[in-house]
């Protein structure tokens, strides 16, 4: 029964998952080096009478395949959304550009108005940057909203490349009176550094429509923290900030807490392993307790942030209404700053929104207190030292663009994450770099009495899944059935609350709340027929799907 529900299911998020308008080819691993291994879905293109989006992620396109299907896309003026992520595995660097411009001028010559580019998890480097310079300059991405450039390796010099391009394209866009309005950017994992951040802020700043910001693992310290702080406030309808694991130190955190005065719509602030310090912090929580009327989510784990600072976080949450997720996990509070913390928390009625402190530092040493009076002699090391990398970088870019034989790999997170990190922005060398321990840190993490982030948890860990890789899959199977033996085995769990978030978060099911289901992909049928098969999902809750299925 389990397997025919599941059948049921893959077949409705199938149909969920592609939109009006919508050609999809994602997750099926095709080879295309030719004209000849893209006939079929040339003649589809060709034959798609309206077609708006086009989905190729998970497939590998070399420069014939890309020229044929370019040629396909000349008349479809219709065209707005490229989902083109992860496309190019295995491919020569010096494939990518040439396939990407042949792409790009198709859609130019179309007269497409775009609305979503992404070409996250490329790893095409600066050069790849330099493959769509002119089609972000033209006319068909004045209406740009979403730009998604995760894991591309695109390093300072392609930072400098994507930010004048935006800037050329909202000038030229502005003098026709519609400027370009970008609303989210991913970008994590670039390597842009202060001097790519800087160009990027710049801008965002000129943009003044982002809603969404997610620059993760970026090397950024203080002086591109800064720069991005001042653009974050040009921007007011910004809802979602994420810059977890660059580092702010007092100085970045300090700007970032001045920057957030301004941002009343804000909803998640990540500053995780950030570094913001306690006197970071508590500039932090000073803004938040003056404003943030709406906020739901604040990381601040992993800051070196002692008791005190933590608990003027606490204190600063309080009016929050709708709060849901408070993480202070990996600072330095001791074992009586944790009680002190749970215990303030729990004097406010949100002990329940505090994420784990089970990776807490301890008490910091007295020699710790020294650094911050050393830390503006070691900013001006710091800067002579990061011109010294910039020099680097600068020659191992333009290494990379005289080398035309270096195949198309992700590049590698500078530090290992923390559960948090995953859980906020999933990604499989994430989930592998937790450690064998990695499924009781996510067991821990997770609040199994709500079921409705148990749901999410869920299809988080399940949107990493790899069935072609048995490390990565191993990894999420096991992370799921802990979670899920945990929330079921737990008698305040209900287990069809949990069923109902799930149909929701998958968009098969309409809820009052106006959740926003997540983008479906293939890990989340994989595990779904995974746990109908485990004796810990209860024979009630897999008939709550048939029954939904069936109706």
């Amino acid at each position: 029964m389990a397997t025919d529900i599941v059948a049921q299911l893959a077949d409705s998020l199938a149909k969920a998952g592609v939109e009006d308008g919508e050609l999809s080819y994602k997750g099926q691993g095709r080879k295309l080096d030719d004209a000849l291994s893209v006939e079929e879905i040339v003649k589809e293109i060709q034959d798609f009478e309206g077609l708006q989006a086009l989905r190729l992620e998970g497939n590998t396109v070399g420069v014939a395949a890309a020229q044929a299907i370019a040629k396909a896309l000349e008349t479809k003026s219709e065209f707005k959304r490229c989902y083109w992520s992860d496309m190019f595995t295995g491919r020569l660097r010096s494939e990518i550009p040439p396939a990407l411009n042949s792409l790009g001028d198709a859609l130019m010559l179309a007269g497409a108005k775009l609305t979503v580019l992404d070409l996250s998890d490329n790893a095409f480097g600066p050069d790849g940057v330099k493959g769509i310079e002119s089609l972000l300059k033209s006319t068909a991405c004045y209406t740009l909203q979403e730009l998604r450039l995760n894991n591309c390796g695109m390093g300072i010099g392609g930072g400098k490349i994507l930010a004048a391009a935006l800037t050329q394209c909202h000038k030229k866009s502005s003098a026709e009176g519609a400027p370009l309005s970008l609303k989210v950017f991913v970008a994590g994992r670039n390597r842009l550094e202060n001097d790519g951040a800087t160009a990027l802020a710049q801008a965002f700043q000129l943009m003044g429509s982002l809603e969404e910001v997610h620059m993760p693992q970026n090397g950024i310290n203080h002086p591109g923290v800064t720069a991005l702080a001042t653009a974050m406030q040009h921007n007011p309808n910004l809802r979602i900030l994420n810059l977890n694991d660059n580092t702010f130190t007092e100085k970045g955190a300090i700007a970032m807490a001045q920057a957030l005065k301004h941002l009343r719509s804000i909803q998640v602030i990540n500053f995780g392993d950030c570094l913001v310090r306690p006197a970071g912090a508590i500039a932090i929580a000073k803004t938040v307790s003056e404003g943030l009327p709406i906020l739901k989510e604040l990381n601040l784990s992993f800051g070196e942030i002692t008791e005190e600072a933590a608990l003027a976080v606490a204190q600063a949450v309080k009016d929050k209404d709708q709060l849901e997720k408070l993480d202070l996990n990996g600072n330095c509070l001791g074992e009586d700053g944790c009680k002190a913390l749970k215990d303030t928390l729990e004097g406010i009625n949100m002990a329940e929104l505090l994420g784990s402190l089970s990776d807490d530092e301890g008490e910091p040493e007295d020699d710790d207190e020294d650094d911050d009076e050393d830390e503006e002699e070691d900013d001006e090391e710091e800067e002579e030292v990061d011109d010294e990398e910039v020099e680097e970088e600068e020659e191992e870019e333009e290494e990379e663009e005289n080398s035309g034989n270096k195949l198309s790999t992700p590049v590698s997170a500078p530090r290992p994450p923390d559960v948090s990190s995953f859980l906020s922005f999933p990604s499989p060398d994430k989930l592998l770099k937790l450690g064998a321990k990695r499924a009781m840190l996510i067991e821990q993490q997770v609040d199994v009495t709500d079921a409705a982030k148990t749901a999410e948890a869920f299809l988080k860990i399940a949107s990493v899944y790899k069935e072609e890789n048995n490390d990565i899959k191993h990894a999420v199977l096991d992370s799921i059935d802990a979670l899920l033996k945990k929330a079921f085995s737990t008698p305040s769990f209900q287990g069809y609350s949990f069923v109902s978030s799930l149909l929701v978060l998958l968009g098969l099911l309409k809820s009052e709340d106006k959740v926003k289901p997540v983008l479906v992909v293939p890990g989340h049928l994989q595990a779904l027929e995974h746990v109908v098969r485990q004796d810990y999902f209860p024979k009630e809750n897999v008939a709550v799907l048939e029954a939904f299925m069936s109706r």
